[in-house]
């Protein structure tokens, strides 16, 4: 925003400030990567990815959903390694329930638990994760990472000097299923009892940073500790207020909503394209992220281990705001919020005035230019939508997936894209409105996000108003400096903004994907127009035809990186045997009675083809297979040699006021890994159900005139025991499915061609046999 006395001004100094800016941005980007992957042979008192490699290995050998013969293998590795250290590991055998994924369930979990006695402790530490994968999935990411995380943390902690307090290392089942090891730890096992502080850690993909993405509320205490001990911090509250909103949970949610722990859940997010897929595999796994998670999990067991856990498994006295610098986390108390979004729009506002009084616009402008802000803040996110649904008609695949195999180039090209528009708006409107008119207007849009995220996500308000009051204080600044050096302070405030929404812009592209790339487009657009007064100086002053080149020259440069970086992406992301295009496909099968009918079954679409010739009509078959997901597409299948699920009466007796009692014992004959029963006609009073050697647990009872249901995985050979009290005495109807996965050896099925894979799911090649039988 110089110039010269000679009314031209160089561009210099303004492409020295941006190359300046550019080099932070990268720091900033690249202090919130993982860290470089420890050998085998590292000193024995650290964490090593290389040594913790090998149990992912020997984990993601097989898939091993909960209840099947390689979990069990899974289980007895983790405990042969417990004992190889000292510890003394046991099995939790109970029954486990949960609703929060999507509808009550139940299962036979077995955890692995094993304690590490502190010398005079204060409490409890919970080292946690998940050992089960799901159906299709070899689970080396999720979470045999995890897994194999605590596993090396252990052997470091026995290696090194006895801690304070106890820790426990749990190993849950039956995550995927519906979280049912976990509850069963912290409803049933002594060692929950007293509550204490969790850390869970888990995958959901296969790269990037290990980030702290959410914690339990009131925080304060555990992230100053979290900030003070990791070796690599990344995590800001955003991500928690994020996460709070979203319908999703993992193990850590039983603990915390327990209310007796509080503590972090963390978890590496890139590379989603193997999530929950057959993909999972040991060789998709970033060695680094593997050593981010357990370089903090470490740290943070040494800082856990000798602290007073009685006071930190007690809430704070609110949550912190917190935040990735350079390597380091900056926290501020979160009563912070409100001061800081109120001198943020104070200082814009003294900004705007400022600039009236001495002649930079007018009134008048500023209103104007404040409407038109509008326009970057809306195209820029609608563009990086429009992006994706341009990128999913070129490559139609990709429909099915938050993110491409390989995004990066995509990443690139959204927020070139997002910089040409705001640049465009700029170059366009500068000349009526003036620079400085333009700025500021940019900057109150910033200041009202960051009071509007105060009052309903205060988590999130510093990503604005923080950029908003560092931009306009640079703006004050500069108006009051001598010409030469007014692009000293803009340059100033932009690093500021660039420090907090450059990191910011980098995670949240593998934390919601180009699916959903409009969330990292707004912040990418928020940091271009607190660079406004910066990119100003590399534009002509006037508009004549000989310098408008020169204005249009930088928009021209975006754009070309914006096309170069698609067409890179598009010529390098192709499917192939390693990466295909996912797809989901059932088998459904009704065995009686009367004749079998079968139908494959199609949740979702197929962009590719390839099952079109098995689906053809978009049948609901919800009402005979409660199991399905919504939205499906079938199509007629041969009913295979699949022998349905076995109703045996066990007892039944006459209940209290006319009541029947009745016991029965349900098995999956073909060994499934779950099993559903309903009694669609009768009405349950009460009901309980027993399986393997933990005793039996209690059924909610739906409301008076609902049907009974109950969802039950890793049921075991013998089947499980299910005691009723039905209000009728009569005969009841019970309407029984098992689920098994694998679809190849069914009659009709066509083979998946090259580059064609399985989409990641709960459902995912999932074979459901029901029966309906009267007792």
């Amino acid at each position: 925003m110089a110039t010269s006395q000679s009314g031209t001004r160089s561009p210099v100094p303004a492409l020295v400030a941006i190359l300046l800016l550019g080099a932070l941005a990268w720091w900033a980007v690249a202090s919130v990567q993982p860290p470089d992957a420890e050998p085998a042979d590292a000193p024995a008192a650290e964490f090593s990815a290389g040594r913790a490699m090998a149990h992912v290995e020997r984990i993601g050998t097989e898939v091993h959903v909960a209840g099947s013969p390689a979990a069990d293998e899974v289980r007895q590795y983790i405990i042969n390694t417990l004992d190889g250290l000292g510890l003394d590991p046991v099995v939790q055998d109970a029954i486990g329930a949960d609703d929060a994924l999507g509808g009550f369930a139940m299962a036979r979990v077995q955890n692995v638990v094993a304690v590490i006695p502190g010398t005079a402790s204060t409490g409890r530490v919970v080292l946690m994760a998940h050992y089960d994968s799901v159906q299709v999935s070899y689970g080396a990411n999720d979470d045999g990472a995890g897994v194999s995380t605590l596993l090396e943390t252990a052997r470091a902690l026995v290696a090194g000097p006895p801690q304070r307090n106890d820790i426990v290392l749990l190993f849950t089942d039956a995550e995927e299923a519906c979280l049912c090891g976990a509850e069963a730890f912290v409803t049933q096992s002594p060692l929950a009892a007293d509550g204490g502080v969790v850390l869970n850690v888990e995958a959901r993909g296969s790269s990037g940073p290990a980030i702290m993405f959410e914690t339990t509320r009131d925080n304060a205490d555990l992230v100053d500790l979290y900030a003070g001990a990791v070796p690599y911090p990344v995590a800001t509250n955003f991500a928690v207020e994020v996460y709070r909103i979203l319908p999703n949970d993992t193990d850590f949610s039983p603990l915390r909503d327990s209310g007796r722990f509080t503590g972090l859940n963390s978890a590496y997010i890139d590379g989603s394209a193997t999530y929950h897929a057959p993909e999972d595999r040991p060789e998709y796994l970033s060695t680094a992220s593997l050593q981010h998670h357990g370089a903090n999990t470490l740290a943070l067991a040494y800082a856990l281990g000798g602290s007073d856990i009685g006071a930190l498994s007690q809430p704070s006295s609110g949550d912190a705001t917190y935040f990735p610098v350079l390597g380091h986390l900056l926290v501020y108390p979160g009563w912070w919020v409100w001061p800081l979004a109120v001198l943020a729009v104070l200082l814009v506002a003294a900004a705007g005035l400022l600039a009236v009084r001495r002649g930079f616009c007018t009134g008048g402008g500023l209103a104007a230019a404040g409407g038109l802000g509008l326009i970057p803040l809306i195209l820029g996110p609608a563009a990086a939508q429009g992006f994706w649904l341009l990128m999913t008609w070129i490559r139609p695949g990709w429909s099915t997936m938050i993110d491409p195999w390989r995004p990066g180039w995509f990443r690139i090209a959204v927020v070139a894209l997002v910089l040409l528009l705001v640049l465009g708006w700029f170059v366009l409107l500068r000349r009526r409105l003036g620079a400085y008119t333009l700025a500021v207007a940019g900057l109150g849009w910033l200041a009202v996000l960051g009071a509007v995220l105060a009052a309903f996500a205060p988590g999130g308000s510093y990503l604005a108003a923080i950029p908003a009051g560092a931009g306009a204080l640079a703006i004050i600044i500069a108006m009051l400096v001598p010409e030469p050096w007014s692009l000293v302070p803009v340059t100033l405030g932009g690093a500021v903004a660039v420090l907090v929404l450059a990191p910011t812009v980098a995670l949240f592209f593998p934390a919601l994907g180009l699916a959903t790339g409009a969330a990292a487009a707004l912040f990418a657009t928020l940091l271009a127009l607190v660079l406004l007064p910066v990119l100003d100086g590399i534009l002509a002053e006037d508009w004549g035809p000989a310098v408008r080149r020169r204005s249009l020259l930088p928009v021209g440069v975006v754009a070309v990186v914006a096309v170069a970086a698609t067409t890179t992406g598009l010529l390098t992301d192709r499917f192939d045997a390693r990466h295909p295009a996912p797809v989901e496909l059932m088998y459904a099968m009704e065995a009686g009675p009367g004749t079998p009918q079968a139908w494959w079954v199609r949740p979702g679409e197929d962009p590719t083809g390839w099952s079109d010739a098995m689906v053809t009509t978009g049948q609901d078959l919800g009402d005979r297979f409660p199991l399905l997901p919504d939205d499906t597409t079938v199509g007629p299948a041969t009913p295979a040699a699949l022998t349905p699920p076995e109703v045996q009466v066990v007892a039944e007796s006459a209940g209290p006021g006319g009541t029947r009692q009745l016991q029965l014992r349900v098995t999956s004959v073909r060994g499934g890994r779950l099993v559903y029963v309903e009694l669609p006609s009768s009405t349950v009073v009460s009901a309980s159900v027993q399986a393997g050697r933990g005793t039996a647990r209690d059924i909610p009872v739906a409301d008076v005139g609902e049907p009974f249901g109950l969802l039950f995985h890793a049921p075991p050979a013998d089947g499980i025991l299910l005691s009723l009290t039905l209000q009728d005495p009569g005969p009841a109807q019970v309407r029984v499915m098992d689920g098994s996965d694998g679809l190849s050896a069914l009659p009709g099925f066509v083979p998946r061609p090259v580059g064609v894979g399985v989409l990641g799911s709960h459902t995912s090649e999932t074979a459901l046999v029901a029966t309906t039988v009267t007792v």
